[in-house]
């Protein structure tokens, strides 16, 4: 049911019991602070349960993105659709190790473009907490631009990113290859 989607660098899978650990050790830590952590092992479980559960509920959901030269989990991106947030959204996040090296950029396109001709989307966002300036810029890098801010119950005020429709994100994604 979860696809395996494909770019010169990575592989977007669904979610093994093996990514757990990489994971857990990064929502432990300082570095998760944008995207709800630091918080425990019980918490990252239940965190990645319902990730993995939303391709169930929703059809759609996070990928693992796994660093094809290493086949080692560089991070997650994917469309992703909480109950608590204010419309669907793309969402990425990177371990530290693999940051700076375009992976984000590079799974989170992909993942935008699955979206539009996959899934049908017509129109996304990307909710990004105030002061990730890394998700910023690579929210502007794909396109999007700031709309405005929105409060989401479990993680406060949130910036919302609106990406491009897909006609024009395609173009901007040849653009970007």
């Amino acid at each position: 049911m979860i696809p395996t989607l494909e770019t010169r660098r990575l592989v977007l899978r669904a979610m093994k019991a093996e990514d757990f650990e990489p994971f857990a050790a990064f929502y432990a830590s300082e570095a998760a602070r944008f995207v709800g952590g630091p918080e425990d092992r019980v918490a990252t479980w239940r965190r990645m349960a319902a990730y993995a559960g939303s391709w169930t509920l929703r059809g759609y959901g996070k990928f693992v993105v796994e660093d094809r030269q290493t086949g080692r989990p560089a991070g997650m991106a994917g469309p992703w659709y909480p109950e608590d947030w204010p419309e669907p959204e793309l969402s990425w996040t990177f371990l530290p190790e693999f940051q700076g090296r375009g992976y984000a950029t590079e799974a989170a396109a992909r993942s935008l473009a699955y979206a539009y001709d996959e899934l049908g989307w017509t129109t996304a966002i990307s909710a990004i907490a105030p002061g990730n300036d890394r998700s910023a810029r690579l929210a502007e890098r794909l396109g999007a631009r700031l709309e405005g801010t929105a409060d989401v119950a479990s993680f406060g005020a949130l910036e919302i990113w609106r990406h491009l429709p897909p006609a024009e994100f395609r173009a901007h994604f040849a653009r970007m290859q």
